[in-house]
């Protein structure tokens, strides 16, 4: 089962998507910050005899432009939208981890006739993270790039299929392996978040929404709670023995307690509707 390339340009700014194809309900999947349209293959692989899944490299990461002038949260929401429209892909289920998660939060405030569904793995509207950019930025400048192997790079990246993941975002050039993206436009595409929480956009969706946090989640317990309290029909799980990158630590889970989420969705969801209150842990 293979992806067919599909290229995206909004204002100018090339996207990149991997079109797994497939005739059933769309599945739009938005990678974190440093990341790749690539994390979500084997999910993907799994979804596509049920449902149509495309998996985009979003502005500056990946295949996509690598420099655009404009990393507002704006930007990347409005190229999301354009995926949507572009592909033509009807009512999508927005799925995202981390940044690429609160995109797809974002997309479901502003367009709210737009998806089918939410689904945010470990991302919120959070508060706002003044040291965000230099921490990541620190944690860039750590990297020993060029790698001079990929192997190297996903012992670096910690190993198994996570490290495997992270190596598999870098690309080959004659000195070694480099990111496929640049430490500069990866710290600004922090710079709105640093600055400010998103709590009135989460308050303004209404279409389904699932929550899937890890057990060791960077979501504070608190920013959980809050979440729960403002929008009580969110469905929230949490899964044992995962960190941030709970989708490359165990897709298997994954794509368990999304297929029940999905499973559960009235075939057309009207506007507004929600789903019951749930927690479970697997």
């Amino acid at each position: 089962m293979t992806w067919s390339e599909r290229v995206v340009v909004r204002d100018g700014v090339r996207l990149f998507c991997r079109d797994w194809g497939g005739t059933g309900p769309p599945l739009l999947l938005l990678h974190g910050l440093a990341g790749h349209a690539g994390e979500w293959d084997l999910l993907a692989q799994r979804l596509t005899p049920r449902y149509r899944v495309v998996a985009v490299d979003q502005r500056g990461h990946g295949a996509a432009e690598r420099r655009p002038q404009d990393v507002s949260r704006a930007a990347y929401v409005a190229d999301a939208i354009a995926v949507v429209d572009q592909l033509a892909l009807h009512k999508p289920v927005l799925v995202g981890q981390s940044l690429g998660g609160h995109t797809a939060m974002l997309v479901a405030a502003a367009r709210l006739e737009l998806p089918r569904a939410l689904v945010l793995i470990e991302a919120g509207p959070g508060d706002p993270t003044p040291n965000a950019p230099a921490d990541i930025g620190a944690w860039l400048d750590s990297w020993p790039i060029p790698f001079p192997s990929r192997a190297s790079a996903a012992e670096f990246f910690g190993g198994g299929p996570v490290g495997e993941a992270w190596a598999a975002g870098l690309e080959k050039r004659d000195t070694g392996w480099w990111p496929r993206f640049d430490r500069d436009v990866m710290v600004d595409s922090l710079a709105e978040t640093a600055r400010r929480s998103f709590w009135h956009e989460w308050s303004q969706i209404s279409c389904p929404t699932l929550l899937i946090l890890a057990e060791a989640s960077f979501l504070p317990a608190q920013e959980a709670e809050q979440m729960l309290r403002i929008r009580p029909a969110t469905v929230a799980m949490s899964i044992p023995h995962t960190g941030h990158d709970l989708h490359l630590q165990r897709p298997d889970t994954l794509h368990t307690v999304l297929l029940e989420f999905l499973n559960g969705l009235p075939p057309h969801q009207p506007a507004g509707s929600t789903s019951p209150t749930a927690t479970r842990r697997y």
